[in-house]
């Protein structure tokens, strides 16, 4: 959109420079600010009633898909898609909406979008023509400023290049090795919590009801920070002991969503990005410092892992950095733009699946019972993490795998992402124009009826346990879970986010029983990067012996 609106003005500042100096009695009042003005309106106003009204309405090849009803005549759905958590609406409509795979809808101004809901869809889109859709340069351009340029917005032959660089690093080989890590600092958040529990009770009780609410989306971001501070950096933040490290306090501001954070979002869409920058407002402040902040860590980190790498000659260090270093394949500065997004989605993601996971569990307590009961059975205590624990150990908890993996199924960190048809293709034999956005949305599809049954949106990790089931969840197509999306473009950190996600929800269940503290209360979502309860998420923990 930005593009054709600067072309616009282009050619009315040379069309109202000719007209005043060859042409004036065409021009209004010999002016040129006014024939310019005039000019550009005229433009402005040709071009939205094309884009807007006659284009999407009775021109698009895509005006035939099948769509939400209520559009608005100007805006198509963007009210709903405003009101509601980002994800829900798609949710609703992949179930509401018969489709054979794409269901179209209109967004401000009526910018057409494609809602990917079939295997045969999401298979073209994310493996078999996975690089003729690229990320936004919205989007791109955002999330570029916290999280770098990493292998999460590389695009092309600089994304292969990458992922085939840090493939090593993220192998299962190398990522059981980080188990210890994993477990030992969720021994150290278990037992910040328990004196956080204690520090708020006059008398220890034995009625759970009475216990004070921890917040624990709060300790779980925390943890999270740490984990990938140590097991991906070799550093430790040391966020589980203080909360008001430079780290933590920056990543908890930048990641909250605010209104003013919205507001720079809608501005984007109608002037330059470098612009909407410069506005002195609070929000473009906090972002330039976390940048800076996060981007300066980063390298100081690199810079003391290149000079311990050449003092021994060899790689010492097991974290994920090190590996990557060690390849020889990035550049300071692209290891750089890696860390920092490795640091930022890394830990938010992983701590937003542990609130979701903690939420789920107070709803059904049995399960929280029946998994507590396995993992004492099968782990050594919590509270004695010099005895690690190994893959085998984790392969003895069925339950805990089927209970994790109905979580992420359930309440995906991330409930959408987009893309952008960066040529003209097609997707499943319907031609698609360059520049449709498409959406790829893990709380639609994973909430799917038609892939997941008349239960989907029911919490039932019993659906992972059946014979044969345990990897699909009873699933006919890998593509029902879009959780870690599929392909070239999934998520390269899968098997430590899940392996991360398994060990800390097996510290906490096994030491707590965990009741929600508002358990009427209504649980609001939050925007943002993820979705988490807009309050966070309290819960009433009471620590149980015997482990």
């Amino acid at each position: 959109m930005a593009p054709i609106k600067r072309l616009l003005l282009l050619s009315s500042v040379a069309t109202s420079t000719f007209l005043v100096k060859y042409l004036p009695q065409l021009s209004l009042k010999s002016s040129f600010v006014a024939t310019l003005l005039a000019l550009f309106s005229f433009q402005l106003t040709i071009w939205f009633t094309w884009t807007a009204l006659l284009y999407p309405k009775y021109f698009s090849p895509l005006r035939h898909l099948p769509e939400p009803k209520g559009n608005s005549f100007f805006n198509g759905q963007f009210d709903v898609i405003r009101k509601e958590p980002s994800g829900k609406p798609q949710q609703r409509w992949i179930n509401e909406i018969p489709s054979n795979g794409l269901i179209r809808y209109r967004s401000l101004f009526n910018e057409e979008r494609l809602l990917i809901t079939s295997p045969k869809a999401l298979g073209e889109v994310l493996v078999t023509k996975n690089y003729d859709f690229v990320k936004p340069d919205l989007m791109r351009d955002g999330l570029g400023r916290l999280l770098g340029v990493g292998i999460l917005l590389a695009e092309g032959d600089e994304h292969k290049i990458q992922r085939k660089n840090l493939m090593p690093a993220f192998a299962y080989r190398h990522i059981k090795d980080l188990y210890p890590i994993f477990w030992s600092k969720t021994s150290e958040m278990v037992k910040a919590i328990i004196s956080a529990i204690h520090s708020q009770e006059s008398t220890p009780s034995l009625d759970i009801t009475k216990a004070p609410p921890i917040e624990i989306g709060e300790w779980s971001s925390r943890a999270t920070l740490d984990i990938i501070g140590v097991a991906g950096m070799g550093q430790d933040f040391g966020a589980i002991e203080d909360p008001m490290t430079e780290l933590s306090t920056t990543y908890r501001k930048i990641l909250r969503p605010t209104r003013q954070a919205q507001m720079l979002g809608l501005l984007s869409l109608f002037i330059p990005r470098w612009m909407v920058r410069r506005i002195p407002v609070s929000r473009n402040d906090d972002m330039h410092n976390a940048a800076k902040t996060i981007r300066k860590t980063c390298r100081q980190l690199i810079q003391q892992k290149k000079q311990k790498l050449k003092a021994k000659d060899k790689r010492v260090d097991i974290d994920i950095i090190s590996v990557a270093l060690e390849s020889g394949g990035f550049t300071e500065e692209k290891l750089v733009d890696q860390m920092m997004t490795f640091l930022a989605a890394g830990h938010e993601t992983t701590a937003t699946a542990v609130t979701w996971g903690i939420y789920a569990l107070c709803q059904d307590t049995s399960s929280q019972a029946r998994l507590r009961e396995e993992i004492r059975a099968n782990l050594p205590s919590i509270d004695n993490a010099s005895t690690p624990i190994t893959d085998q150990d984790l392969d003895r908890l069925p339950f805990l795998h089927a209970v994790c993996n109905e979580i992420l199924r359930l309440h995906a960190p991330v409930p959408i992402t987009q893309r952008q048809a960066d040529k003209n293709t097609s997707i499943c034999n319907h031609f698609v124009p360059k520049g449709t956005r498409i959406i790829l949305s893990p709380w639609a599809v994973n909430h799917s009826k038609e892939l997941w049954g008349s239960n989907a949106h029911e919490f039932r990790p019993e659906r992972w346990m059946q014979q044969g089931t345990a990897k699909t969840g009873g699933a006919e197509s890998n593509y029902a879970s879009l959780t870690f999306l599929h392909g070239p473009r999934s998520c390269i950190g899968q098997a430590f986010a899940k392996a991360e996600f398994e060990i800390l929800m097996a510290g906490l269940v096994g030491k707590f029983e965990m009741v929600l503290a508002e358990p009427e209360k209504v649980v609001e979502i939050r925007g943002g990067i993820t979705a988490r309860p807009k309050d966070g998420l309290k819960v009433k923990m009471k620590v149980l012996k015997g482990w």
